[in-house]
This record gives structure tokens, C-alpha cells and sequence, in this order.
């Protein structure tokens, strides 16, 4: 195993558990830990003896969504150039590739708030388990940007288009229920037994003979994705756009003020 400083691994019997851990961050992804993602599922991309792996946050919080604050990018006096700003917002989709491409099968246990990259990264997995109490959100657009990390195509195979527009553009919280109606989410668990029900699918994906599964999985991700690269490689660019207007500025103004936002389309 790996030495991660904000992850935590342990494996069981081809059952792999891996666990989000900044908890004074609030499991907010940061460079480094979307890099020790990346890493480790390009590690375990096709493991033979591993059956299927669970994503947890903490007990009570999945986490927070993106923290790029602190990034090296973020800390330069002088804007980057942009060929450079375009390799770097390519962190969150390569991590969400990366663990879409995993041959296991991946299970996301998700307790308390899940938000914005966070969202991005659960939908990149096979399946979500959700604990009463639980909430998925999405508050970019409100905030003046798009939703990048080319994570609109997987909304719209979940959820069908209607219910992806609502659930992107409002940005509002969608509790647990709701999330296992539209789709979004597989099962219902009581609070704080998330990780429990996503152990027992893990089992019975253990039980089962490994080649069919995955040439399965497969065979349905190449079906539900054939056409999402052609539909989102140009987020990050939008995501550029989005982040240098008028628009964004006053979001994330609005936001710390806690005021509503006066938005201009500049």
C-alpha cells in the first residue's frame, strides 16, 4: 500500500476500502488529495484480486467539494499562463477518469453533505449508497461558474436531462430520498450506516464470478458514455470563461456576504 497523507486504506478479502481524510478541511478535495486519488486508481485500475472498492468520507460528512485555495497556481503573484491554467484544471476530470476506469466494481458510501466536486467524483463511480440524513449538491452555477470535470454527460445517464438541469442549475441541496428517486443515488441506508450497506454489495459482488462482472461493467459504461467526451471535453474551458467573469466575482461575493447575488451576464 501506498503512504497517503489524506487518504486511508485498508483492504479486506479483495475488498478495498478507501477513506477520505482531511476532517479539519471537511474532506475538501485539495491538489494533493485529488493527486493521491488519481493515484490510486490508476494503481488499481485492472488488480486482479481486487473485487470491488468502497469510497467513504467521514462518519458524519462526505466531503465539502473542491478546495483549490491553496494551490500553487492560486498563490503566484501573476496569473499563469493559460496553457498552464489548462493543465491544471485538468486535475478534477483526470480524477474522475481515472476512477471511472477502474475494472473493479466501485461503491461510494456517502453520509452527511456530498458538494460540488465531491458530486462530481461519486457520479465517476458504479454505485452510490446514500444515509438518511445524506445530501448531494451541486452550487456552481449559482455561484456564476459551470459544472466542469466533465461530470454533466454521467448526470444525464443517472438522472435523464430534466432532472440534470435541475439538479446543475438550481444548486440546491437534494436530500437522500430524493437522490435514490431520481436515480442519482442506489440505496437508502439508515444514518450512519452507509459504509455497512455499501459493504454488503461489495460482498455480493465477491460472490460473484470476476470476468462477467467486469466485462459487464464494461460493456454498460461504453454504452451510457459513448457520446460524453464529444458533450463535455470543452468544460474546462468554459470553466476558464465562467472563472474570470463579472458574474463569478459577484457570486462568490454574495456568497460570503449572504446576500443575494446580482447577476449581470458579464
Amino acid at each position: 500500500m501506498a503512504d497517503y497523507k489524506h487518504l486511508l486504506v485498508t483492504e479486506d478479502g479483495g475488498i478495498v476500502t478507501v477513506q477520505l481524510n482531511r476532517p479539519d478541511a471537511r474532506n475538501s478535495l485539495n491538489t494533493l488529495m485529488m493527486e493521491e486519488l488519481t493515484v490510486f486508481a490508476r494503481g488499481h485500475r485492472t488488480r486482479p484480486d481486487v473485487r470491488a472498492i468502497i469510497l467513504r468520507g467521514g462518519d458524519k460528512n462526505f466531503s465539502a467539494g473542491a478546495d483549490l485555495g491553496g494551490t500553487a497556481l492560486a498563490e503566484r503573484d501573476a496569473p499563469p499562463p493559460l496553457l498552464e491554467l489548462r493543465e491544471a484544471v485538468l486535475a478534477g476530470p483526470d480524477m474522475c477518469k481515472a476512477w471511472e476506469e477502474i475494472e473493479a466494481i466501485t461503491i461510494v458510501a456517502v453520509e452527511g453533505y456530498c458538494v460540488g466536486g465531491a458530486c462530481a467524483l461519486a457520479t465517476s463511480c458504479d454505485f452510490r449508497i446514500v444515509g438518511e440524513g445524506a445530501s448531494m449538491r451541486l452550487p456552481e452555477v449559482p455561484l456564476g461558474i459551470n459544472m466542469s470535470w466533465r461530470s454533466v454527460p454521467r448526470l444525464v445517464s443517472l438522472m435523464g436531462p430534466a432532472r440534470a438541469k435541475r439538479f446543475v442549475m438550481f444548486g440546491e441541496m437534494t436530500n437522500a430520498e430524493t437522490c435514490v428517486t431520481w436515480g442519482l443515488a442506489d440505496e437508502l441506508a439508515p444514518k450512519g450506516k452507509a459504509y455497512d450497506a455499501a459493504r454488503v454489495w461489495a460482498d455480493k459482488v465477491a460472490a460473484l464470478p470476476p470476468l462477467p462482472v467486469r466485462m459487464t461493467k464494461e460493456s454498460v459504461n461504453a454504452i451510457a458514455g459513448a457520446n460524453h467526451f464529444a458533450s463535455s471535453f470543452m468544460d474546462r474551458d468554459q470553466f476558464l470563461l465562467t472563472f474570470a467573469t463579472k458574474d463569478f466575482q459577484e457570486g462568490v461575493a454574495a456568497f460570503f456576504e449572504k446576500r443575494k447575488p446580482a447577476f449581470k451576464g458579464e
